[in-house]
């Protein structure tokens, strides 16, 4: 079976648990495919990626959600009744 490996580099187990941060160290902030027997398993990325993917996917609910609202019956309120 193939698969699709999403990043330039690539490290199998093994290797991540031997060296972890020589490999971390070695990708230079870009992604890692890690592999066990020669298929991708999960991915090994910078926390300011993890927290652009994070920050984009709540972006993404938040207009989902004024989409769904948009053709709501709008309600007017005083700033002061608040």
């Amino acid at each position: 079976m193939t698969h699709l490996i999403l990043s330039d580099l690539v490290a199998s187990v093994s290797e991540l648990k031997k060296h972890p941060m020589q490999i971390i160290n070695q990708a230079k902030g870009k992604p890692i495919a890690i592999l066990n027997r020669n298929q991708p398993v999960f991915y090994c990325i910078p926390p300011e990626v993890f927290e652009s993917i994070m920050e984009k996917l709540e972006d993404d609910e938040l207009v989902r959600i004024v989409a769904a609202r948009s053709n709501e019956r709008e309600i007017e309120v005083s700033i002061d009744d608040l």
